[in-house]
């Protein structure tokens, strides 16, 4: 047993440890760059399809990004997620098939070079259209780059040389083909169907696009009288209400109002009716008035009303 200088016992040479390449510090700084480029340089993913050649093929579909700026939290995510699946498949003994792509269609990309007009002081449409198209497509051909790089920076693994487009002129051309196909089977028929539209861009707007503004909505309170010499007496005689009864709706849309024809009860929900006793002021109702209103509301209704205290007569 080993002694130190001091004459303590050096407790480290008592245990049987194994014996490792692996430094006790990771050094992620210095390291990691070295096992990126080492992955790079034997080309991991090529090597690894290389040597499952034959055996049972498996494609993993890459949801593409768009390519307008650098990556997020939420892109590190997606495809570190897909690259554990990529390589535990390759270490399944999968021939794996992963081409990375790139959303290249939509109005972020034209947004981006509209506004490199206006800093410049130019109107888009006195610009070229095909001169339009071909900065959007530069534009778009730079973050590919940029966010290629980026992901290789991660460690994702895929066949980075070879990514798949939308904006590629192979791609539309299969789109138009396949669509023309789909046509041709008399699978595509005409109805009428609400889209987004933008008057500045003058294109559609996938839902993604569309920004809803807040705003004060002007919601009412309206009482509709009871008509008691039929409704509910003819229906049900076991209900019949006082003659001052009404039933109360709220709306965000008042306009409607003068084109009402009926009121709408659900099964699912109870109803009541409610005689006021007291109110704080009578301002918007009156003792002995008579509501018909949806139990679980009637609190609420009966505050906003400014009603102090009412009775549940009976359930409707």
């Amino acid at each position: 047993m080993d002694k130190k200088a001091n004459g303590e016992i050096n407790w480290a040479e008592t245990i049987l440890l194994p014996n490792t390449e692996f430094p006790m510090r990771a050094n992620l700084p210095d390291a990691e760059p070295l096992l990126l480029k080492y992955w790079n340089d034997i080309d991991l993913y090529a090597k690894n399809r290389e040597i499952n050649e034959g055996n049972k093929t498996f494609t993993l579909h890459d949801g593409p990004p768009y390519a307008n700026g650098n990556l997020h939290i939420g892109h590190a995510l997606n495809k570190i997620l897909k690259d554990l699946i990529v390589r535990s498949k390759f270490m399944m003994n999968y021939n794996v098939s992963y081409i990375p792509g790139w959303d290249c269609h939509g109005l972020p990309i034209e947004w981006k070079v509209e506004e490199k007009y206006r800093n410049k002081g130019l109107d888009k449409d006195t610009i070229p259209i095909n001169d339009f198209r071909d900065e959007c497509r530069d534009f778009a051909n730079h973050w590919i780059d940029v966010q290629r790089d980026e992901f290789k920076r991660l460690g994702i693994i895929g066949d980075w040389d070879n990514p798949y487009t939308t904006m590629k002129f192979r791609s539309e051309a299969l789109i138009a083909k396949e669509l023309l196909g789909i046509g041709m089977q008399d699978a595509l028929y005409m109805e009428s169907k609400p889209v987004m539209w933008s008057v500045i861009e003058k294109t559609a707007l996938a839902e993604a696009e569309v920004e809803y503004l807040d705003y004060t909505s002007d919601a009412i309170w309206v009482k509709f009288e009871v008509n008691t010499k039929k409704s509910f007496a003819d229906h049900n005689q076991s209900h019949e209400v006082p003659e001052n009864t009404s039933i109360v709706i709220w709306t965000t849309t008042p306009w409607t109002i003068p084109g009402n024809r009926a009121i709408s009860f659900s099964s699912n929900i109870t109803y009541s009716h409610y005689e006021v006793v007291s109110t704080d002021g009578d301002v918007w109702a009156k003792k002995g008035d008579n509501y018909i209103i949806a139990d679980l509301l009637a609190e609420e209704v009966m505050g906003m009303a400014k009603v102090t205290k009412y009775n549940k007569i009976s359930q409707i």
